[in-house]
């Protein structure tokens, strides 16, 4: 079996169409997630705090998210103390085209 490298998002590698927004909703959810892990809120107060059905929430967490917009996924980090921060700003000389990453303070 040959090894192949693979990239820094395994949705790309996988042929996703939307590979950049899957990214990006999966390290909102796992945030999302290990935040309420860390104040060691039950599903039930969680999904109360942000305003979602306790399904939706489950969903999330185990990562099935292509139900839950990206703003929802933002929403939730405000509701859970978080300060969100979108930047746009000329992509490098070196790039055509821009994307879009999440980094976390």
């Amino acid at each position: 079996m040959k090894n192949t490298k693979g990239s820094m998002n395994v949705y790309a590698d996988l042929g996703t169409a939307d590979a950049g927004e899957m990214l990006i909703k999966a390290q909102l959810a796992s945030t999302i997630s290990e935040i309420i892990k860390r104040r060691k809120l039950t599903q039930a107060q969680a999904s109360a705090l942000l305003c979602i059905s306790q399904a939706k929430l489950a969903e999330m967490r185990q990562g099935r998210f292509r139900r839950i917009s990206g703003t929802s996924m933002l929403e939730c980090m405000t509701l859970l103390g978080r300060d969100v921060q979108i930047v746009v700003k000329p992509v490098s000389r070196s790039r055509k085209t821009g994307h879009v990453s999440v980094l976390f303070a």
